[in-house]
């Protein structure tokens, strides 16, 4: 029987390290398993998982720094607890800030078991030079996009690509509507701080969208109800009352395939609106002190992934000091007024998709981690 000390940061994190659990599960079903997660993961595999996604979950340097005290206890106690506990592997879902230290600190510590990487860290974009240690300490990466896999081999780090977990996702979720004529689709965001700072901006943006398209309608996705009861009392702070009606909890999916266009925050949830052909904009917006760090390391042209995949802008991208209400009114427009754009866009879309497997993600990335196990 072999032990398993995973950790997930985040609830995209949670997400996939759940499933991932659940297909390990099948192939090994009396797996020991424990550590960092959040709610999924511990309907799979019970409390030996700690939720702590809600307060690991934060994103900007000027953010996690604020949290520094926190990290680095919660670091020396999962060092700690692995050394203790011995595991046959440590699989590290995604959260690079966090893990790829872990997985430093426990070959500094004389950890001998192995240690798996699954949703690689994108150092493709902010550091290659990180690419050399991970090949030190890493047994095996498991990346969900394709062009990773040459990136890390040629480290001599063991790759596999498993493709994406939202080709098999979309399946189950695909519905066959219509879209909604004028229904612009808001996604802030999963995180308060995202919500705080593009909510507002939304707002401001349907005055102007409205005054130029009366029929326009505006709904906005609420990741949680927590962050629903958060964006009620900035609506009203706003002096818009009426946006309260607007949100939504629990309908992501559904909202992605009814909106004729919408705006989505940078990160998961973009490409998830490409999977379901939501002809969108991106949206970034953190501090100036993240942002202006980031744009010293990272090392690539395009924010979205989408944008990365195709090797051009398909995706609008409206960053930092380029996003405001007008921008983000303007560029809403120009998609619900033209379904030329809109049907452009879509067929982009789905070319790019089209790159990301055929399905069966986490069963493949459960194979890889068992062979490594199994000395294979």
């Amino acid at each position: 029987m072999n032990r398993i000390f995973i950790i997930a940061g985040e609830l995209s994190g949670d997400t996939h390290a759940a499933g991932l659990l659940r297909e390990m599960k099948l192939l090994e079903p009396d797996m020991k398993v424990v550590g960092l997660g959040g709610p999924k993961m511990r309907e799979v595999v019970g409390d030996g998982v700690e939720d702590w996604v809600e307060t690991a979950g934060v994103v900007g340097l000027w953010e996690v720094v604020k949290m520094y005290r926190y990290f680095k206890e919660k670091m020396n106690g999962v060092l700690d607890s692995i050394l203790d506990q011995k595991p046959e592997a440590v699989i590290l879902v995604d959260y690079p800030g966090f893990n790829l230290r872990l997985a430093s600190g426990l070959r500094t510590a004389g950890y001998q078991g192995r240690i798996l990487y699954y949703i690689s860290p994108q150092v493709w974009a902010w550091k290659k030079g990180r690419v050399k240690t991970m090949a030190k300490v890493l047994n095996l990466m498991i990346c969900i996009f394709p062009f990773e896999k040459d990136f890390y081999e040629k480290s001599g780090l063991r790759t596999e690509f498993s493709g994406h977990p939202m080709v098999d996702r979309v399946v189950t979720l695909k519905r066959e509507w219509k879209r909604e004529p004028g229904l612009v689709g808001w996604f802030p965001g999963s995180r308060l701080n995202e919500v705080r700072r593009l909510f507002p901006i939304m707002m401001d943006a349907a005055k102007v969208i409205k005054e130029a398209m009366p029929n326009a309608r505006f709904a906005v996705s609420a990741a949680n109800e927590t962050l629903a009861g958060f964006m009620r009392n900035m609506a009203d702070e706003h002096g818009m009352p009426e946006a309260k009606r607007w949100i939504e909890t629990g309908t992501v999916y559904d909202l992605m395939q009814r909106a004729e266009a919408g705006a989505v925050a940078s990160g998961t949830a973009t490409l998830e609106a490409a999977c379901f052909g939501l002809p969108y904009t991106l949206i970034y917006n953190v501090s100036w002190p993240t942002y202006v760090i980031g744009k010293l390391v990272v090392r690539i042209k395009h924010l979205g992934i989408v944008n990365i995949l195709a090797k051009r802008e398909v995706v609008k991208e409206l960053v930092q000091g380029n996003l405001n209400p007008q921008t983000l009114a303007t560029a809403t427009l120009e998609l619900l007024t033209s379904p030329a754009k809109r049907e452009a866009l879509q067929q982009d879309l789905a070319d790019v998709v089209a790159t990301l497997g055929t399905g069966g993600a986490y069963a493949r990335a459960a194979q890889a981690v068992h062979e490594v196990l199994a000395g294979v």
